[in-house]
């Protein structure tokens, strides 16, 4: 692993600007224990800034709530980034969605190369979406728009 940075290098903020997903690392509420979730509804406000949007149905929110330390596990520019951050409410419920959900600013404490010693990632994984594709694309649409308004 290398020396951690404050913030976003320009390539992983011009990367979390776009469609992505991220694994998001929380302490669970009920266990105490760490548990990780691929999300995708994740946008970079800025180098020292992330913004998510969760469904409230998801455990995930009430983990962040009672417990706002995170990290967030981001494949990309050749490696395995850890960005850990301490998240709040930035807007609950967030308006102009077609369901409840909360958004969290995560502030941005440290990001670190994540990836052993020697390895370079050669692509970074990818996914597809399953269901349909304009209801999808149309959700994600309203998401993100309503995560760059709050």
């Amino acid at each position: 692993m290398s020396e951690s940075a404050a913030g976003l290098t320009d390539s992983l903020l011009k990367m979390l600007q776009n469609e992505t997903f991220v694994l998001l690392n929380t302490v669970d509420a009920e266990s105490g224990g760490p548990t990780s979730s691929a999300i995708s509804w994740v946008y970079a406000v800025d180098a020292f800034t992330l913004r998510l949007a969760i469904d409230h149905r998801s455990r995930l929110v009430r983990n962040m709530k009672e417990n706002p330390l995170v990290t967030l596990t981001v494949f990309g520019d050749h490696s395995i980034y850890a960005i850990n951050g301490r998240s709040v409410v930035k807007s609950d419920p967030l308006p102009g969605v077609p369901f409840e959900m909360c958004c969290f600013d995560v502030e941005i404490s440290a990001v670190r190369n994540a990836l052993f010693y020697g390895a370079q990632l050669e692509s970074a994984p990818t996914y597809t979406k399953v269901y349909d594709v304009r209801a999808a694309e149309k959700l994600d649409g309203q998401v993100f728009s309503a995560m760059q308004k709050a």
